[in-house]
């Protein structure tokens, strides 16, 4: 078996890497070629396949930076990915980006750095991010792969391996056997622990074992993070590799399928997501009268009648906060309002999306009437509940210390005139102190 290069020598020795056991030994078999040293691999690209899904490979080792390493085992860095990411999301034509990973990991240097930028990337886009294990995301590469929405391993893919490994290369035996004599002159107990030139001396293993424990703990803590479970259900799984179904069985990924079926399951839900949710923006009437009612719209019950133009109390003293009775899960904003609708059966996932989409419309609009402005698709997006929104419009209510901000709702025509129960209660105080 040839020998591992010098330079490959110098830059895996000693350091900590995620990297999957077997992978790791090919990788410190391989020679190297110096023609193959002078060229550079360009940056992680994307590929966008009709219906706007980009494709981010993840392919091969996970290195720091690019440099002759990256050319020499055909790696990426994490620079390059996060880069290929970032753009990805910030491209119009894209409407998902799936992580296709088929890699063994990598370096621990840089890598909880990446996953915290792809995280932060995801967060503040409002484009999903899947991935895949197409055919291997063990350790580094498991870590890249947990901050995805949804993870998805074909039926022979390999997960896991989520640990630590660090490699010390005794070369003393090569030494004698060249004739070579290392003699190290330093200063400092502990400069030179942990050299390829001698064995490795118990305290330097100590050093060692204590850092690559300590990085094993936050690889835990950090792909726990991302998959919702805890640190121990992590570590518990002791580095082990899972395939297929077992990978699903042991929490580790959220299905089987193929590169193929995670983009169309991707192309379906986006696609009806934007027939069934329209956008609606209803404009802010905290200081306006001009920007009440007029302009808001929503889906409109048979029978219902238009909504009126809204006008502000005269003379309104300062609202109390509005508290929901206790026993009422959804109060209504004002009276005289129709009740929402009940969701349908859970089996017609359309059905039951357009009517929570009627239900926060409806309540947007309750919201518009009394100063509080809502962004009704805003709220589908980030799967925020009508009863929630509800409270949300009656905290703010409750919040405003200006009279001026209270817009009291107009009944409508042919219906009993009922004054708002935020107003009608402020000047039931106001009536009490005078």
């Amino acid at each position: 078996m040839p020998m591992i290069s010098a330079p490959a020598a110098a830059r895996l020795a000693g350091r900590p890497l995620a990297f999957a056991r077997d992978r790791l030994a090919a990788l410190l078999a391989f020679h190297a070629d110096d023609a193959r040293l002078e060229s550079q691999r360009e940056a992680a690209p994307y590929a966008v396949v009709d219906g706007g899904i980009a494709i981010v490979p993840v392919l091969g080792p996970l290195v720091a930076r690019n440099d002759w390493l990256s050319a020499l085992f055909g790696a990426i860095s994490y620079g390059d990915l996060v880069g290929a990411v970032a753009h990805a999301f910030a491209d119009d034509a894209v409407r998902a980006v799936v992580l296709e990973v088929d890699s063994p990991g990598g370096e621990v240097a840089g890598l909880f750095d990446a996953v915290a930028a792809l995280g932060d990337l995801k967060e503040r886009s409002d484009k999903p991010l899947h991935a895949i294990a197409n055919e291997a995301a063990l350790s580094a590469a498991y870590a890249l792969a947990s901050t995805a929405d949804r993870l998805t391993v074909t039926r022979t893919a390999e997960v896991g391996s989520i640990g630590v490994v660090a490699v010390h290369v005794d070369e003393s035996g090569a030494d004698k056997q060249a004739g070579l004599a290392w003699t190290y002159v330093f200063a400092g107990d502990r400069k030179i622990d942990g050299n390829e030139h001698e064995p490795l001396s118990d305290r330097a293993r100590a050093a060692m074992q204590a850092d690559v424990d300590r990085l094993h703990a936050e690889l835990c803590a950090l792909v726990a993070e991302n998959r919702g479970t805890t640190p121990e259900a992590i570590r518990s799984t002791e580095a082990a590799i899972y395939r297929g179904e077992l990978a699903v069985s042991a929490g580790l990924a959220d299905g089987i399928g193929t590169l193929e079926s995670v983009v169309a399951g991707l192309l379906a839900g986006l696609d009806r997501s934007e027939s069934v949710i329209p956008r609606l923006t209803v404009p802010s009437t905290r200081r306006s009268l001009a920007m009440a009612d007029q302009n808001t719209t929503k889906p409109k019950d048979p029978g219902q009648t238009d909504p009126v133009p809204t006008v502000p109390p005269q003379n309104p003293p300062s609202p109390e906060p509005v508290t929901p009775p206790a026993q009422t899960p959804a109060p209504a904003l004002a009276p005289g309002s129709p009740a929402p609708p009940p969701l349908p059966p859970a089996h017609d996932p359309a059905e039951r999306y357009r009517a929570e989409y009627a239900e926060i419309a409806d309540v947007a609009a309750q919201g518009a009437r009394l100063g509080v402005s809502v962004d009704a698709a805003d709220a589908m997006r980030k799967g925020i509940k009508p009863d929630a929104l509800r409270r949300t419009v009656l905290d703010t209510l409750a919040e405003r210390s200006s009279a001026a901000d209270v817009i009291a709702a107009a009944p409508a025509p042919g219906k009993p005139a009922a004054e708002s129960p935020i107003v009608k209660r402020a000047r039931e105080r106001a009536a009490a102190r005078s």
